[in-house]
């Protein structure tokens, strides 16, 4: 499955550093993952956290993401093909949460704010989804910040260098019930 790819692409390594520092991810923590897409971000955490959650409502997305895992030797995160809204009826609770796929945005976020301890992250390249995230958290009391993240790579060009720009991302912070 490592041929295929995904709408959307995988998260920027400089955009996932944000992310994970903004989650604030601790050794003991469970984090949930919605949109895994390639997994790249449930990996990066796995390294830090304890347990792993990482749900894409995409059979495709689950198979590279379960794949990757494999290839680098990481056992700490279940993979689930499930909808966001049908996976957050359990009872589990989870320490920080990242939000990587926007759509039911508006659904998922008051379920989350009642299932997550400290942190949620969402990270959005449409301006509609940074509006509904922001709306969404504040109308439920959990709106932290916004950051606006626009990295620039260093291209060969005639003899030096150019730098072009990668399309930016607003990572949206708000806060769990425990905070």
């Amino acid at each position: 499955m490592s041929g295929t790819t995904l709408a959307g692409g995988p998260t920027q390594d400089e955009i996932m550093a944000v992310s994970l520092f903004k989650l604030g991810l601790r050794s003991t923590d469970t984090l949930l993952e919605i949109g895994c897409g390639t997994g790249k971000v449930s990996i990066a955490a796995a390294r830090t956290a304890e347990r792993v959650f990482s749900i894409d409502k995409r059979p495709e997305a689950v198979a590279i993401a379960r794949d990757a895992a494999e290839q680098a030797v990481i056992r700490n995160i279940e993979f689930s093909c499930s909808d966001a809204i049908d996976f957050l009826t359990s009872d589990r609770i989870f320490d920080a949460a990242f939000v990587g796929g926007s759509q039911r945005l508006v659904e998922i976020l008051p379920l989350l704010a009642k299932k997550v301890r400290r942190t949620i992250v969402v990270n959005a390249v449409l301006l509609s989804t940074l509006a509904q995230a922001v709306a969404t958290m504040k109308q439920l009391g959990m709106f932290c910040e916004v950051v606006q993240v626009q990295v620039a790579r260093s291209h060969e060009i005639a003899e030096s260098i150019m730098f072009k720009p990668i399309d930016p991302v607003y990572i949206i912070v708000g806060k769990g019930f425990a905070c």
